[in-house]
Parts: C-alpha cells; sequence; structure tokens
C-alpha cells in the first residue's frame, strides 16, 4: 500500500472509489512492442473485460534509450489512461444505485 493510499484511509476517505488494487486486479496481461530502428515503445495492457489500452513512450536521444526503461514508460502512459475509464464505470454504477 502506498504513503498516499495510507494517508486516504487514515483521514477517512473511503467512499466508492478506484484504487490502485482495483485497477491492477483488472488487468489481464500486458504486451510491448518496439518499432525496429526507433526507440518508440508501444505497450499494450489487456483488460479481464477485453478492452485493451495502450500507452507509448519515445526517447529522443537513440543513445539514451533503454529498452527496460521504454516498457516501464509505455506501461504506465496505458496504465494512467485506465483511471478515468475506471472512474467513468464506477460513477455510472453509483448514478444507477442512486435512482
Amino acid at each position: 500500500m502506498s504513503d498516499l493510499e495510507k494517508e486516504i484511509i487514515e483521514k477517512g476517505l473511503t467512499a466508492p472509489r478506484v484504487t490502485l488494487e482495483s485497477i491492477n486486479s483488472k488487468i489481464k496481461g500486458t504486451q510491448y512492442y518496439v518499432f525496429p530502428g526507433t526507440t518508440v515503445t508501444v505497450a499494450l495492457i489487456e483488460l479481464e473485460n477485453g478492452s485493451s489500452v495502450v500507452g507509448e513512450s519515445a526517447c529522443v536521444s537513440p543513445e539514451n534509450f533503454d529498452a527496460e526503461l521504454g516498457r516501464k514508460f509505455a506501461y504506465q502512459n496505458a496504465f494512467n489512461k485506465i483511471w478515468p475509464l475506471e472512474g467513468y464505470l464506477l460513477k455510472e454504477k453509483l448514478n444507477k444505485e442512486s435512482v
């Protein structure tokens, strides 16, 4: 559990919300691709429901390219795109429950 998550819980801010754990639990798998001759890395995160989210990274100077770092940056980029999707999904669910 991250320090930020601990702080949220300590402050009692535990109403329905999207969490790191809730997102991680919905990830089925990840694939990576580096375009030949480039520093462009793409990460595809496949979610349990069959949806996919794509993230990318690119290194400006080829001398600085590191495939492992490229995967990490591309993964984080894709992962960050899941937050608003899950937020929308939760808001829809809460809205339907309140009707």
